[in-house]
Parts: C-alpha cells; structure tokens; sequence
C-alpha cells in the first residue's frame, strides 16, 4: 500500500499536521507505505518493539530489553508482518495473525516520537476493514498498564477479560 497523504489534527479548521507539527499552514504531503519485511527486517522490528514498549514496561518493573527482542524474534514471521514507513524511514510495525475464526492484532508498535500522530488508528482502521470483509472479530491483548489500553477502546474494541499482566479485547464485526 502506497499513500500520499496530509495528516491534520481533529479539530475543524486546524492547520498544523500531525505528523509534522512544526509545519503549520504549509502544505506538504508525506509518503506513507505499508510493505512486508524484508527476510534481514527481524532484529530491527524487535529494537523497535523495545524502544515502544519500554515506558510501558518501566511502569511496572517489567523491562528487560533482551527478554523483550526474543520474545517478539522466537514468535517472528514475516508473512504476518507489515512495516509502516512515513518518508522512507521506518516508524513501525504490526503483526497480523489470520486464524479461522478470527485475526489476532499480535503487534502493533509506532515509534515513539510518531505516537498519537494518526498513524496507529489508520493501522487499526485497516485491520478492522479486513476483518469485515472476511465477517472475523480481531482480538488482541495489551499491557495492563499501558496507555494502549485507552487506544483500543477508543478504537471500538471491547475489554473481555486479564490475566496477570495484560488486559484482553476483541472487536466485533458490526
């Protein structure tokens, strides 16, 4: 998928992009892709993964940045994997898992200087596109804790049930 696109804020009449804050009322467009990995993009996914969950994970003692990098690399495959680039520069990542009877959203990780910006709700919003178009809910987990958790909800995913850490959603084809 290749966009060229212009991100504004949600408030009608707001002229500084969100992507770009510092580009008030000039018009710019930035390029976003959403490709597959590359075979060698593993290692790099998995920094991202630690650099976008470390605040979450400081939070409650949890952060271990090796433990972190192997968990997401044992569990890694690229045919379920889309790499988000703004500008040719990768700013994240999200991981799909197609099961029978549902998609499983397994990663979802923006880098942090580009969080809050639009790009993870576009993310989601195409998930939840083809999960209609195959009649699916998506499910997902999120760290108890993390910020995460508002996202979701605000995405239209519905809290089930927790665990020890992590808090688990589903979405429901509507």
């Amino acid at each position: 998928m290749n966009e060229r696109l212009h991100f504004f804020g949600p408030r009608s009449g707001e002229t500084t992009c969100i992507i770009c804050p510092g580009r008030n009322n000039m018009p710019h467009m930035l390029d976003l892709r959403i490709t597959g990995p590359h075979d060698d993009d593993g290692k790099a996914l998995a920094e991202i993964r630690v650099e976008a969950m470390r605040s979450s994970l400081e939070a409650i003692g949890r952060f271990d940045p090796v433990r972190a990098r192997e968990r997401f690399l044992a569990s890694y495959d690229p045919a379920d994997t889309q790499v988000v680039f703004l500008d040719d520069q990768i700013v994240g990542f999200y991981v799909v898992r197609r099961r029978s009877d549902h998609l499983y959203l397994d990663h979802l990780y923006i880098r942090p200087p580009h969080q809050g910006k639009g790009l993870g709700r576009k993310i989601v919003r195409t998930v939840q596109e083809e999960a209609r178009e195959a009649g699916l809910p998506i499910r997902l987990m999120a760290l108890k804790q993390s910020s995460a958790n508002d996202f979701y909800r605000s995405c239209g995913f519905a809290f089930v049930t927790s665990d020890a850490f992590d808090n688990h959603y589903v979405w429901n084809v509507q």
